[in-house]
C-alpha cells in the first residue's frame, strides 16, 4: 500500500486482525494499568506543559525540535523490534488518500476494511480509545501516528467512524490511550 511500506495485519498487542490489541499513550512503549491522563503521562503533566521531550515551542518546555518519535519511544519498534515502527502522519494520509475504506465487520467486530490499489488489504478494528475504561469500541477507531503536531501537547492520529467519509487525521492530546498499527519497510 504505497512505496514499499508494509502494514501489520494486527494492532500492536493483538494476535488476530479483529482483536483490539493494547492501548498506548503517544511516545510510551507499554500499556497502562492506572489509566490514561496527564497525571500518568511520562513526558508532561498538563496540556500546557512543561514537556520533557518532543518540545517545539519555548513556552512548553526545553525545545528539542523533535516532531517524530525516537525509536526508544516508538512502541512498535520497542515491542516488535527489527524495522517495525509507528506510521507517520504522512503515511496515514497516503493510506487514506490512495485506498478504499469500507465499514464492515470481521468475525463479529466492526471496523474498516482498507483495500489498496494493489488489492492488498488490512482490517482496522474500531477499538475506541482508553482513559480508565475503553470508550467508543465498536463505533470508532483511533490510531496513533509517530508525528507531533505544531503544539507540543498533541500528536496526529487517524480516526474513523462507521462511514468511509468519516476517516481523517486529527490531533489529540499525547496522554490518550489509542491503538497502534505498526508498519515496516
Amino acid at each position: 500500500m504505497g512505496s514499499g511500506l508494509k502494514w501489520a495485519t494486527c494492532n500492536l498487542g493483538a494476535t488476530a486482525p479483529e482483536e483490539f490489541g493494547d492501548y498506548f499513550a503517544w511516545g510510551e512503549t507499554e500499556p497502562k494499568d492506572d489509566g490514561y491522563s496527564w497525571s500518568t503521562y511520562q513526558f508532561g503533566t498538563s496540556q500546557d506543559g512543561p514537556f520533557s521531550k518532543y518540545v517545539i515551542n519555548p513556552s512548553e518546555g526545553t525545545v528539542d525540535y523533535k516532531d517524530i518519535l525516537d525509536p526508544e519511544e516508538d512502541a512498535a519498534c520497542v515491542n516488535l523490534g527489527g524495522s517495525w515502527r509507528i506510521p507517520t502522519a504522512d503515511e496515514w494520509n497516503e493510506l487514506i488518500g490512495s485506498c478504499s475504506w469500507t465499514w464492515t465487520t470481521e468475525n463479529g467486530v466492526a471496523g474498516m476494511l482498507v483495500i489498496g490499489p494493489n488489492e492488498n488489504s488490512i482490517f482496522l478494528p474500531a477499538a475506541g480509545y482508553m482513559f480508565t475504561t475503553v470508550s467508543s469500541a465498536g463505533t470508532r477507531g483511533y490510531y496513533w501516528s509517530s508525528t507531533l503536531t505544531n503544539i507540543s501537547s498533541s500528536a496526529w492520529n487517524v480516526n474513523f467512524g462507521n462511514s468511509s467519509s468519516n476517516v481523517h487525521t486529527t490531533s489529540s492530546s499525547r496522554y490518550r490511550g489509542f491503538s497502534i498499527r505498526p508498519v515496516t519497510e
